[in-house]
């Protein structure tokens, strides 16, 4: 499971929890029901859910996002839907059409949390003018996020190309041989760049420049932070092993188990599958 991301907005003094999973962002509607009734915010969401055009809306919302939602008990709930004895709650809706979009935490960011499509809905509801701060936040801490993340991506790419420098500096020392062409010695270069390209993605520039046809520039310009990260890593490391002798084949074989370990810790697994098995 990917690894969630945790964060707090203040929407007009109240604290709005999100958790962002896989790319997704998940913000707590029992928050925003306290904007209505900070006691009592569990009935304020069942009377919402109570509503047919809320349980059409939640309804189209899984159809058209969730293939395992289950569209039979949803006709069966949309056609109860605003009768006097209807009532509805986040965990029934959950279990019984298998949705998506609300889902329940428990602990420190415990309560009821929507999908952000669905929780401005909500809020709208809940009152225009709290849904308007709430989207001001949440795009101001979206923007936050993205230029930080940007900061962070350039200076990783930095690195990694100070960190080539060392590494192209080991290839001269030891691996170029004297009265060789410029062909050649660029030839030794490109080899080596592949070594850690194969070691990091599983792939040569030329596999990735086969693969990614409409693209420009390299694989590098495309990795995570966490990818470049390790990438710096590996070239120092490379520039060592190459040092002390070691065949090309023994470096590739320790630099990917470097690679997969360091990203592992890092980001968890997600990175993984960018790995090729370095053989």
């Amino acid at each position: 499971m990917a690894k969630e991301k945790k964060s707090t907005i203040n929407v007009q003094g109240l604290a709005v929890s999100i958790i962002t999973q896989q790319q997704d962002d998940y913000i707590s509607i029992t928050d925003i029901a306290r904007h209505r009734d900070a006691e009592r915010s569990d009935y304020i969401l069942q009377n919402w859910l109570r509503n047919r055009s809320t349980i059409e809306f939640i309804g189209l919302w899984e159809q058209l996002r969730n293939p395992h939602f289950n569209s039979i008990e949803f006709d069966g709930i949309k056609n109860m839907a605003g009768s006097n004895s209807f009532s509805l709650t986040p965990k029934r809706w959950i279990e019984t059409t298998n949705a998506i979009g609300i889902v329940s935490k428990t602990g420190r960011y415990g309560g009821t949390y929507a999908h952000k499509d669905i929780a401005f809905e909500f809020a709208s509801w809940i009152s225009a003018e709290f849904k308007m701060y709430l989207i001001v936040e949440f795009q101001r801490l979206k923007e936050d996020e993205n230029s930080r993340l940007s900061l962070e991506w350039n200076l990783n790419r930095t690195l990694s190309k100070l960190n080539y420098r060392i590494h192209t500096d080991a290839i001269k020392e030891n691996m170029i041989p004297e009265n060789i062409t410029k062909k050649q010695e660029q030839f030794i270069y490109a080899t080596e760049a592949d070594v850690l390209n194969v070691a990091m993605f599983g792939m040569t520039a030329q596999q990735w420049r086969k693969a990614n046809p409409g693209k420009e520039g390299n694989v590098r310009d495309y990795s995570t932070i966490e990818q470049l990260l390790v990438l710096a890593n590996l070239e120092s490391m490379n520039a060592e092993f190459i040092r002390m002798g070691l065949p090309q084949g023994e470096r590739l074989r320790k630099l990917n188990t470097i690679a997969i370990q360091q990203l592992k810790s890092l980001a968890g697994n997600s990175n993984l599958n960018k790995l090729g098995d370095g053989k």
